[in-house]
């Protein structure tokens, strides 16, 4: 298994009402400095830590998923420093240029990893155009997984296969494995697996991924 954490908290905001955006929604905002938003990265050391790159309405009514330019750097400023691999979460097309962005400015290390978020409320959708759309711009040398949630979390098994891309499940996206039935992690995994097998590619083990990825192994 690979250490992978969040960091993405402290980043999310709550406004008021539509008619009263102010005060903030103290209850629901949890908005720190980006010192503050990596203080459990800089205290546990894992493999990868998640940086979300960009800002977007999430879910419905007035929390907003906040993720200023300003915070990205100094948070992948900060992430480099510690010599943890950041996974680059992309919810729309923005925010791959972004992630290039940070990238072209040597905030991010090779080898680049890539996640891309399809199908969240109000982001990039999961239909064919729009991945296509993310998927061809990504840089060729970066590494890039994808996922969709829900109902099409395992379809997007395969579309993340023929992409030529990596794959990404997980009770975190979806808690069903068919229609009235709850999954687990290692449910979602084996399905994953059969699919991925059946389209003739190899199910890599954590040291191959250690080593394709340049990852330290801290913990174990």
């Amino acid at each position: 298994m690979v250490i992978n954490f969040t960091a993405g908290m402290g980043g999310d905001i709550v406004f008021g009402s539509a008619e009263k955006p102010f005060p903030l929604n103290e209850a629901g905002t949890d908005m720190v400095g980006a010192t503050e938003r990596l203080e459990h990265v800089r205290n546990l050391l894992p493999e990868i830590c998640t940086i979300d790159c960009g800002t977007m309405n999430f879910g419905h009514g007035d929390y907003v998923m906040t993720n200023t330019s300003s915070v990205l750097q100094e948070m992948a400023r900060q992430v480099q420093a510690l010599g943890v691999r950041p996974e680059i979460e992309c919810f729309d097309t923005g925010h791959l240029q972004l992630a290039i962005w940070l990238k072209n400015q040597g905030l991010i290390d090779d080898p680049v990893m890539v996640q891309l978020c399809m199908g969240i409320p109000w982001g990039a959708p999961d239909d064919m155009h729009t991945f296509l759309a993310m998927t061809s711009s990504v840089p060729k040398d970066w590494t890039f997984s994808a996922f969709s949630i829900s109902r099409n979390q395992l379809p997007f098994v395969a579309m993340a296969i023929l992409a030529g891309g990596n794959i990404r499940v997980g009770l975190e996206d979806n808690i069903y494995l068919k229609k009235g039935v709850l999954a687990t992690n290692g449910d979602l995994v084996k399905k994953a697996v059969q699919t991925a097998e059946g389209m003739g590619c190899t199910i890599l083990g954590p040291d191959q991924v250690r080593k394709n990825l340049k990852l330290e192994k801290r913990w174990g």
